[in-house]
Protein backbone atom coordinates (compact mmCIF):
# COMPACT_ATOMS: atom_id res chain seq x y z
CA UNK A 1 0.00 0.00 0.00
CA UNK A 2 1.38 3.36 -0.92
CA UNK A 3 -0.01 6.18 1.14
CA UNK A 4 -0.17 9.44 -0.68
CA UNK A 5 0.50 12.94 0.06
CA UNK A 6 -3.12 14.44 -0.67
CA UNK A 7 -1.67 18.26 -1.16
CA UNK A 8 0.82 16.97 -3.66
CA UNK A 9 -1.91 14.98 -6.12
CA UNK A 10 -3.65 16.73 -8.49
CA UNK A 11 -6.48 14.29 -9.85
CA UNK A 12 -10.23 14.47 -11.16
CA UNK A 13 -11.95 13.98 -7.97
CA UNK A 14 -16.06 13.97 -7.71
CA UNK A 15 -17.77 13.11 -4.62
CA UNK A 16 -21.41 12.93 -3.86
CA UNK A 17 -22.96 12.42 -0.70
CA UNK A 18 -25.82 13.28 1.07
CA UNK A 19 -24.75 16.64 2.23
CA UNK A 20 -24.08 17.82 -1.59
CA UNK A 21 -21.89 17.61 -4.18
CA UNK A 22 -18.37 18.48 -4.21
CA UNK A 23 -15.23 18.03 -6.85
CA UNK A 24 -12.64 19.49 -8.83
CA UNK A 25 -14.08 21.62 -11.78
CA UNK A 26 -14.01 19.96 -15.30
CA UNK A 27 -13.12 16.71 -16.74
CA UNK A 28 -15.39 13.74 -17.45
CA UNK A 29 -18.67 13.60 -16.27
CA UNK A 30 -18.86 11.41 -12.89
CA UNK A 31 -15.63 12.10 -12.38
CA UNK A 32 -15.30 15.66 -12.28
CA UNK A 33 -17.59 18.74 -11.17
CA UNK A 34 -19.01 19.24 -14.82
CA UNK A 35 -21.70 21.06 -15.94
CA UNK A 36 -23.81 17.65 -16.65
CA UNK A 37 -23.41 16.81 -12.85
CA UNK A 38 -24.36 20.57 -11.49
CA UNK A 39 -27.57 19.87 -14.45
CA UNK A 40 -28.26 16.67 -12.35
CA UNK A 41 -27.72 16.96 -8.85
CA UNK A 42 -29.61 20.78 -9.23
CA UNK A 43 -32.55 19.36 -11.08
CA UNK A 44 -32.77 16.31 -8.33
CA UNK A 45 -32.51 19.14 -6.08
CA UNK A 46 -35.22 20.75 -7.56
CA UNK A 47 -37.42 17.78 -7.53
CA UNK A 48 -37.05 16.64 -4.52
CA UNK A 49 -38.53 20.29 -3.09
CA UNK A 50 -40.80 19.95 -5.12
CA UNK A 51 -42.09 16.82 -3.38
CA UNK A 52 -41.21 18.07 0.07
CA UNK A 53 -44.66 20.49 0.82
CA UNK A 54 -46.14 23.05 -0.99
CA UNK A 55 -44.27 26.30 -1.66
CA UNK A 56 -44.07 28.83 1.84
CA UNK A 57 -44.82 31.49 -0.35
CA UNK A 58 -46.97 31.72 -3.09
CA UNK A 59 -46.99 28.99 -5.59
CA UNK A 60 -43.80 28.67 -6.66
CA UNK A 61 -41.07 27.33 -4.25
CA UNK A 62 -38.18 30.18 -3.87
CA UNK A 63 -34.28 29.35 -3.29
CA UNK A 64 -31.74 31.23 -1.92
CA UNK A 65 -28.39 30.84 -3.78
CA UNK A 66 -24.94 32.29 -2.72
CA UNK A 67 -21.12 31.52 -3.42
CA UNK A 68 -17.90 32.02 -2.11
CA UNK A 69 -15.32 33.91 -4.08
CA UNK A 70 -13.80 30.96 -6.30
CA UNK A 71 -13.11 31.66 -9.50
CA UNK A 72 -15.41 29.21 -10.77
CA UNK A 73 -18.25 30.20 -8.96
CA UNK A 74 -19.61 32.53 -11.93
CA UNK A 75 -19.69 29.73 -13.99
CA UNK A 76 -21.37 27.31 -11.14
CA UNK A 77 -23.58 29.87 -9.77
CA UNK A 78 -24.92 30.43 -13.73
CA UNK A 79 -25.78 26.57 -13.88
CA UNK A 80 -27.49 26.27 -11.10
CA UNK A 81 -29.80 28.78 -11.14
CA UNK A 82 -30.91 28.02 -14.73
CA UNK A 83 -31.30 25.19 -14.06
CA UNK A 84 -33.48 25.82 -11.04
CA UNK A 85 -35.38 28.39 -13.28
CA UNK A 86 -36.16 25.25 -15.93
CA UNK A 87 -37.52 23.66 -12.43
CA UNK A 88 -40.20 26.71 -12.53
CA UNK A 89 -38.27 27.67 -9.27
CA UNK A 90 -37.71 31.41 -8.19
CA UNK A 91 -34.31 32.20 -7.09
CA UNK A 92 -33.01 34.65 -4.80
CA UNK A 93 -29.20 35.56 -5.91
CA UNK A 94 -27.17 36.71 -2.94
CA UNK A 95 -24.02 36.38 -5.12
CA UNK A 96 -20.73 36.61 -2.79
CA UNK A 97 -22.14 35.66 0.65
CA UNK A 98 -20.60 33.69 3.30
CA UNK A 99 -22.35 30.37 4.25
CA UNK A 100 -24.15 31.30 7.50
CA UNK A 101 -25.07 34.29 5.43
CA UNK A 102 -27.16 31.89 2.66
CA UNK A 103 -28.54 30.22 5.95
CA UNK A 104 -29.98 32.89 7.99
CA UNK A 105 -31.74 34.51 4.02
CA UNK A 106 -33.42 31.22 3.96
CA UNK A 107 -34.73 31.91 7.30
CA UNK A 108 -35.58 35.22 7.40
CA UNK A 109 -37.03 35.41 3.21
CA UNK A 110 -39.24 32.44 4.22
CA UNK A 111 -37.61 30.78 1.48
CA UNK A 112 -38.25 26.78 0.64
CA UNK A 113 -34.48 25.74 0.73
CA UNK A 114 -30.86 27.05 -0.29
CA UNK A 115 -27.88 26.12 -2.24
CA UNK A 116 -24.58 27.26 -0.78
CA UNK A 117 -21.50 27.56 -3.67
CA UNK A 118 -18.81 26.28 -1.93
CA UNK A 119 -15.90 23.52 -1.41
CA UNK A 120 -15.37 25.20 2.26
CA UNK A 121 -11.12 24.67 2.96
CA UNK A 122 -10.66 22.99 -0.25
CA UNK A 123 -8.40 24.22 -2.60
CA UNK A 124 -9.50 27.01 -5.75
CA UNK A 125 -9.63 24.25 -8.07
CA UNK A 126 -12.27 22.20 -6.31
CA UNK A 127 -16.28 23.90 -6.14
CA UNK A 128 -19.72 22.03 -4.30
CA UNK A 129 -22.98 22.43 -3.77
CA UNK A 130 -24.24 22.41 -0.21
CA UNK A 131 -27.80 22.16 0.31
CA UNK A 132 -30.67 23.60 2.58
CA UNK A 133 -33.75 22.93 3.51
CA UNK A 134 -36.63 25.21 4.87
CA UNK A 135 -35.02 25.82 8.00
CA UNK A 136 -31.21 27.04 6.56
CA UNK A 137 -30.03 23.88 7.79
CA UNK A 138 -28.39 20.99 5.57
CA UNK A 139 -30.31 18.18 4.33
CA UNK A 140 -31.13 14.93 6.80
CA UNK A 141 -29.87 11.72 6.07
CA UNK A 142 -33.19 10.33 5.15
CA UNK A 143 -33.92 13.89 2.69
CA UNK A 144 -30.08 13.14 1.50
CA UNK A 145 -30.71 9.77 0.16
CA UNK A 146 -34.05 10.38 -1.41
CA UNK A 147 -32.57 12.99 -3.34
CA UNK A 148 -29.70 10.94 -4.57
CA UNK A 149 -32.11 8.18 -5.69
CA UNK A 150 -33.45 11.13 -7.73
CA UNK A 151 -29.58 11.83 -8.98
CA UNK A 152 -29.58 8.00 -9.61
CA UNK A 153 -33.07 7.45 -12.25
CA UNK A 154 -32.56 11.03 -13.44
CA UNK A 155 -36.68 10.74 -14.38
CA UNK A 156 -36.71 14.77 -14.62
CA UNK A 157 -39.25 16.75 -16.00
CA UNK A 158 -38.56 20.78 -16.88
CA UNK A 159 -41.11 23.62 -16.73
CA UNK A 160 -42.10 25.22 -19.81
CA UNK A 161 -41.86 28.33 -21.25
CA UNK A 162 -44.42 30.24 -19.17
CA UNK A 163 -43.66 28.62 -16.06
CA UNK A 164 -39.76 29.39 -15.72
CA UNK A 165 -38.83 30.71 -12.44
CA UNK A 166 -37.74 34.08 -12.18
CA UNK A 167 -34.78 35.37 -10.59
CA UNK A 168 -34.13 38.33 -7.92
CA UNK A 169 -30.81 39.25 -6.51
CA UNK A 170 -30.29 40.80 -2.95
CA UNK A 171 -27.33 41.34 -0.19
CA UNK A 172 -28.44 39.80 2.63
CA UNK A 173 -24.71 40.35 4.72
CA UNK A 174 -26.23 43.40 6.97
CA UNK A 175 -29.06 42.04 8.23
CA UNK A 176 -27.24 38.59 9.31
CA UNK A 177 -25.02 41.33 11.13
CA UNK A 178 -28.06 42.81 12.25
CA UNK A 179 -29.58 39.63 13.81
CA UNK A 180 -26.43 39.44 14.90
CA UNK A 181 -26.03 42.47 17.25
CA UNK A 182 -29.55 41.70 18.57
CA UNK A 183 -28.51 39.06 20.27
CA UNK A 184 -28.70 39.47 24.25
CA UNK A 185 -24.70 38.31 24.70
CA UNK A 186 -23.24 39.92 21.97
CA UNK A 187 -22.17 43.27 24.27
CA UNK A 188 -21.21 46.03 21.40
CA UNK A 189 -20.88 48.81 24.23
CA UNK A 190 -17.78 46.27 25.92
CA UNK A 191 -16.19 45.63 22.59
CA UNK A 192 -16.24 49.68 21.42
CA UNK A 193 -14.78 50.30 24.54
CA UNK A 194 -12.18 47.84 24.46
CA UNK A 195 -10.33 49.72 21.49
CA UNK A 196 -9.40 45.97 19.33
CA UNK A 197 -6.74 46.36 17.12
CA UNK A 198 -7.98 43.46 14.99
CA UNK A 199 -5.69 41.85 11.72
CA UNK A 200 -8.26 39.84 9.25
CA UNK A 201 -7.20 37.38 7.17
CA UNK A 202 -10.02 36.08 4.84
CA UNK A 203 -7.95 33.82 2.21
CA UNK A 204 -9.19 36.42 -0.46
CA UNK A 205 -13.09 35.26 -0.33
CA UNK A 206 -16.23 36.41 0.95
CA UNK A 207 -14.55 37.01 4.55
CA UNK A 208 -12.53 39.92 3.27
CA UNK A 209 -15.13 41.73 3.31
CA UNK A 210 -18.37 40.26 5.53
CA UNK A 211 -15.67 39.52 8.83
CA UNK A 212 -14.36 43.78 8.30
CA UNK A 213 -18.37 44.58 7.90
CA UNK A 214 -19.08 42.80 11.44
CA UNK A 215 -16.32 44.07 13.36
CA UNK A 216 -17.15 48.04 12.42
CA UNK A 217 -20.64 47.34 13.41
CA UNK A 218 -19.20 45.81 16.71
CA UNK A 219 -17.30 49.40 17.11
CA UNK A 220 -14.19 48.01 16.21
CA UNK A 221 -11.98 50.73 14.62
CA UNK A 222 -8.40 49.20 13.89
CA UNK A 223 -8.63 46.75 11.44
CA UNK A 224 -5.92 45.51 9.07
CA UNK A 225 -6.46 43.48 6.02
CA UNK A 226 -4.51 40.82 5.28
CA UNK A 227 -5.62 38.56 2.09
CA UNK A 228 -9.51 40.41 1.84
CA UNK A 229 -9.86 40.73 -2.17
CA UNK A 230 -12.71 38.62 -2.57
CA UNK A 231 -11.06 37.32 -5.82
CA UNK A 232 -10.70 33.66 -5.87
CA UNK A 233 -6.69 33.48 -5.56
CA UNK A 234 -6.46 31.83 -2.25
CA UNK A 235 -3.22 33.70 -0.66
CA UNK A 236 -2.83 30.27 1.20
CA UNK A 237 -3.89 26.91 1.80
CA UNK A 238 -7.60 27.68 2.50
CA UNK A 239 -7.86 25.56 5.54
CA UNK A 240 -7.18 27.58 8.96
CA UNK A 241 -5.08 25.64 10.33
CA UNK A 242 -1.74 26.77 11.78
CA UNK A 243 0.88 25.81 8.87
CA UNK A 244 -1.05 28.13 7.12
CA UNK A 245 -1.66 31.13 8.97
CA UNK A 246 2.11 32.28 9.57
CA UNK A 247 1.71 35.17 7.66
CA UNK A 248 -1.29 36.52 10.15
CA UNK A 249 0.97 35.65 13.11
CA UNK A 250 4.00 38.10 11.97
CA UNK A 251 1.08 40.68 10.93
CA UNK A 252 -0.11 40.54 14.53
CA UNK A 253 2.67 41.10 16.43
CA UNK A 254 4.31 43.65 13.75
CA UNK A 255 1.39 45.90 14.11
CA UNK A 256 0.83 45.14 17.79
CA UNK A 257 -2.55 44.02 17.14
CA UNK A 258 -4.47 42.48 20.02
CA UNK A 259 -5.87 39.44 18.08
CA UNK A 260 -5.87 37.74 14.32
CA UNK A 261 -8.64 36.64 12.99
CA UNK A 262 -8.88 33.86 10.20
CA UNK A 263 -11.94 32.09 8.22
CA UNK A 264 -11.88 29.58 5.33
CA UNK A 265 -13.82 30.60 2.16
CA UNK A 266 -17.04 30.07 3.37
CA UNK A 267 -16.80 31.60 6.64
CA UNK A 268 -17.95 29.13 8.92
CA UNK A 269 -14.88 28.36 10.60
CA UNK A 270 -12.88 30.54 12.79
CA UNK A 271 -9.44 30.47 13.93
CA UNK A 272 -7.87 32.92 15.99
CA UNK A 273 -4.10 34.19 16.90
CA UNK A 274 -3.52 35.78 20.31
CA UNK A 275 -1.28 38.82 20.80
CA UNK A 276 1.77 37.01 20.94
CA UNK A 277 1.42 35.54 17.30
CA UNK A 278 0.60 32.11 19.16
CA UNK A 279 -2.53 30.72 17.54
CA UNK A 280 -4.83 30.46 20.18
CA UNK A 281 -6.03 26.76 18.93
CA UNK A 282 -8.82 26.09 16.26
CA UNK A 283 -10.26 23.71 18.96
CA UNK A 284 -10.45 26.62 21.41
CA UNK A 285 -12.71 28.60 19.44
CA UNK A 286 -15.93 26.62 20.48
CA UNK A 287 -14.20 26.07 23.87
CA UNK A 288 -13.88 30.37 24.71
CA UNK A 289 -17.22 31.28 22.63
CA UNK A 290 -19.06 28.40 25.02
CA UNK A 291 -17.80 29.09 28.26
CA UNK A 292 -18.82 32.76 27.19
CA UNK A 293 -22.31 31.60 26.69
CA UNK A 294 -22.43 28.86 29.94
CA UNK A 295 -21.19 31.40 32.06
CA UNK A 296 -24.20 33.53 31.53
CA UNK A 297 -27.34 30.08 30.54
CA UNK A 298 -26.56 27.06 32.13
CA UNK A 299 -27.25 24.36 29.82
CA UNK A 300 -25.87 21.54 27.64
CA UNK A 301 -23.30 21.22 24.98
CA UNK A 302 -22.27 18.97 21.45
CA UNK A 303 -19.60 18.51 19.66
CA UNK A 304 -18.26 15.72 16.80
CA UNK A 305 -16.33 12.52 18.07
CA UNK A 306 -13.09 14.79 16.40
CA UNK A 307 -13.12 17.42 18.74
CA UNK A 308 -11.45 18.25 22.08
CA UNK A 309 -12.42 17.14 25.58
CA UNK A 310 -11.34 20.88 26.29
CA UNK A 311 -15.17 21.61 25.70
CA UNK A 312 -16.55 18.62 27.88
CA UNK A 313 -14.28 19.90 30.60
CA UNK A 314 -15.78 23.61 30.76
CA UNK A 315 -19.27 22.21 30.25
CA UNK A 316 -19.28 20.39 33.27
CA UNK A 317 -17.16 23.24 35.16
CA UNK A 318 -20.28 25.04 34.58
CA UNK A 319 -23.06 21.94 35.48
CA UNK A 320 -23.86 21.23 31.85
CA UNK A 321 -24.08 17.86 30.25
CA UNK A 322 -21.46 17.65 27.17
CA UNK A 323 -22.29 15.28 24.28
CA UNK A 324 -20.95 13.96 21.26
CA UNK A 325 -22.22 13.25 17.60
CA UNK A 326 -20.79 11.92 14.61
CA UNK A 327 -19.02 14.49 12.31
CA UNK A 328 -20.42 16.61 10.00
CA UNK A 329 -22.65 19.55 11.03
CA UNK A 330 -26.12 17.90 10.25
CA UNK A 331 -24.85 15.24 12.81
CA UNK A 332 -24.01 17.89 15.72
CA UNK A 333 -27.14 19.74 14.99
CA UNK A 334 -29.54 16.67 15.56
CA UNK A 335 -27.61 16.15 18.80
CA UNK A 336 -28.00 19.59 19.64
CA UNK A 337 -32.03 19.55 18.89
CA UNK A 338 -32.00 16.67 20.97
CA UNK A 339 -30.22 17.39 24.29
CA UNK A 340 -31.28 20.75 24.15
CA UNK A 341 -27.49 22.18 23.89
CA UNK A 342 -27.38 25.88 24.07
CA UNK A 343 -23.81 26.04 22.05
CA UNK A 344 -22.09 23.31 20.18
CA UNK A 345 -20.18 22.91 16.90
CA UNK A 346 -17.11 21.61 15.82
CA UNK A 347 -13.56 21.37 17.32
CA UNK A 348 -12.76 22.62 13.36
CA UNK A 349 -13.49 26.31 14.42
CA UNK A 350 -17.16 25.44 13.63
CA UNK A 351 -19.21 27.80 16.27
CA UNK A 352 -23.31 26.74 16.51
CA UNK A 353 -25.08 28.97 18.79
CA UNK A 354 -29.10 28.73 18.46
CA UNK A 355 -30.68 31.48 19.52
CA UNK A 356 -29.22 32.93 16.29
CA UNK A 357 -29.59 29.39 13.41
CA UNK A 358 -28.44 26.00 13.74
CA UNK A 359 -25.81 26.27 11.33
CA UNK A 360 -21.88 26.73 11.63
CA UNK A 361 -21.15 30.68 11.79
CA UNK A 362 -17.81 32.40 12.14
CA UNK A 363 -19.69 35.87 12.34
CA UNK A 364 -21.47 35.24 15.68
CA UNK A 365 -18.38 33.59 16.75
CA UNK A 366 -16.11 36.11 15.99
CA UNK A 367 -19.13 38.55 18.37
CA UNK A 368 -19.62 35.84 21.30
CA UNK A 369 -15.86 35.98 21.19
CA UNK A 370 -14.85 39.30 21.18
CA UNK A 371 -17.88 39.98 23.83
CA UNK A 372 -15.79 37.37 25.96
CA UNK A 373 -12.74 38.96 25.98
CA UNK A 374 -13.92 42.50 26.16
CA UNK A 375 -15.62 41.47 29.53
CA UNK A 376 -12.54 39.54 30.78
CA UNK A 377 -10.40 42.31 30.19
CA UNK A 378 -7.69 40.37 29.33
CA UNK A 379 -4.82 39.30 26.66
CA UNK A 380 -6.27 36.51 24.60
CA UNK A 381 -2.65 34.91 25.88
CA UNK A 382 -3.74 34.90 28.87
CA UNK A 383 -7.62 34.16 28.12
CA UNK A 384 -6.17 31.03 26.57
CA UNK A 385 -4.04 29.80 30.11
CA UNK A 386 -7.30 29.64 31.63
CA UNK A 387 -8.41 26.24 29.63
CA UNK A 388 -6.96 22.78 29.76
CA UNK A 389 -4.37 21.68 27.70
CA UNK A 390 -5.14 19.28 24.99
CA UNK A 391 -3.09 18.70 21.96
CA UNK A 392 -4.57 17.24 18.68
CA UNK A 393 -2.68 15.54 15.89
CA UNK A 394 -4.19 16.06 12.72
CA UNK A 395 -3.13 13.31 10.02
CA UNK A 396 -4.90 11.84 6.70
CA UNK A 397 -4.13 9.10 3.97
CA UNK A 398 -5.02 9.04 0.52
CA UNK A 399 -7.12 6.71 -0.65
CA UNK A 400 -6.45 4.55 -3.73
CA UNK A 401 -8.17 2.21 -5.33
CA UNK A 402 -7.18 -0.80 -3.67
CA UNK A 403 -7.39 0.73 -0.30
CA UNK A 404 -10.51 -0.69 1.85
CA UNK A 405 -10.91 1.90 4.51
CA UNK A 406 -13.96 -0.52 5.50
CA UNK A 407 -12.11 -3.25 6.08
CA UNK A 408 -8.96 -1.45 7.60
CA UNK A 409 -11.82 -0.27 10.20
CA UNK A 410 -13.54 -3.13 10.94
CA UNK A 411 -10.15 -4.99 11.76
CA UNK A 412 -8.86 -2.31 14.46
CA UNK A 413 -12.70 -2.62 16.17
CA UNK A 414 -11.23 -5.72 16.53
CA UNK A 415 -7.93 -5.19 17.69
CA UNK A 416 -8.79 -2.61 20.00
CA UNK A 417 -12.65 -4.31 21.47
CA UNK A 418 -11.32 -4.42 24.90
CA UNK A 419 -11.73 -0.04 24.87
CA UNK A 420 -15.34 -0.51 23.73
CA UNK A 421 -14.84 1.56 20.48
CA UNK A 422 -17.38 4.26 19.44
CA UNK A 423 -18.56 3.14 15.93
CA UNK A 424 -21.45 5.56 15.03
CA UNK A 425 -19.13 7.32 12.72
CA UNK A 426 -15.63 5.31 11.94
CA UNK A 427 -13.81 4.06 15.10
CA UNK A 428 -13.17 6.12 18.14
CA UNK A 429 -10.86 4.56 20.99
CA UNK A 430 -11.15 6.66 24.45
CA UNK A 431 -7.99 5.65 26.41
CA UNK A 432 -7.43 7.45 30.11
CA UNK A 433 -6.17 10.44 29.18
CA UNK A 434 -6.56 10.15 25.26
CA UNK A 435 -8.51 9.21 22.35
CA UNK A 436 -7.91 8.35 18.53
CA UNK A 437 -10.64 8.80 16.23
CA UNK A 438 -10.40 7.19 12.29
CA UNK A 439 -12.98 7.83 9.59
CA UNK A 440 -13.48 8.02 6.00
CA UNK A 441 -14.36 12.12 5.36
CA UNK A 442 -17.17 12.84 3.85
CA UNK A 443 -15.62 15.69 1.74
CA UNK A 444 -12.78 14.07 0.34
CA UNK A 445 -11.09 11.23 -0.91
CA UNK A 446 -9.08 10.18 2.27
CA UNK A 447 -9.14 8.56 5.73
CA UNK A 448 -8.73 10.81 8.24
CA UNK A 449 -6.82 9.78 11.81
CA UNK A 450 -7.09 12.10 14.46
CA UNK A 451 -5.72 11.78 17.91
CA UNK A 452 -5.50 13.74 21.25
CA UNK A 453 -3.75 13.86 24.27
CA UNK A 454 -2.11 16.45 27.09
CA UNK A 455 0.79 16.68 25.35
CA UNK A 456 1.40 16.71 21.78
CA UNK A 457 4.28 14.50 21.62
CA UNK A 458 1.76 11.91 23.20
CA UNK A 459 -0.90 12.42 20.50
CA UNK A 460 1.69 12.20 17.62
CA UNK A 461 2.80 9.01 19.04
CA UNK A 462 -1.01 7.97 19.16
CA UNK A 463 -1.24 8.55 16.02
CA UNK A 464 2.07 6.95 14.59
CA UNK A 465 0.95 4.21 16.61
CA UNK A 466 -2.30 3.73 14.48
CA UNK A 467 -0.95 4.17 10.95
CA UNK A 468 1.82 1.64 11.99
CA UNK A 469 -1.25 -0.70 13.29
CA UNK A 470 -2.53 0.27 9.78
CA UNK A 471 0.63 -0.71 7.87
CA UNK A 472 0.42 -4.04 9.64
CA UNK A 473 -3.13 -4.80 8.85
CA UNK A 474 -2.69 -4.45 5.21
CA UNK A 475 0.72 -6.23 4.42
Amino acid sequence: MNFVNHTKISIMSLIVSISGIRGTIGGIPGQGLTPVDLVSFTAAYGQWLSGEAAPVNGSKYTVVVGRDARISGPMVSSIVCNTLSLFGINIIELGLATTPTVEMAVIKLNADGGIILTASHNPGNWNALKLLNSKGEFLSEENGISLLDKVEKAQFSFAEVEQLGTSTKKDFLIPHIDSILELPLVNVSAIKAAGFKVVVDAVNSVGGFAIPELLKALGVTEISYLNCEPNGEFAHSPEPLPENLKQLSDRVMQSGADIGIAVDPDVDRLALVCEDGQMFGEEYTLVAVADYVLSHSSGNTVSNLSSSRALRDITVKHGGKYSTAAVGEVNVVEKMKATSAIIGGEGNGGVIYPELHYGRDALVGVALFLSHLANKKKKMSELRRQYPDYFISKNKIQLTPEYKPDDILKALTDVYKDFNPNLIDGVKIDFTDSWVHLRKSNTEPILRIYAEARSLIESENLAKKMISEIQKLIQ
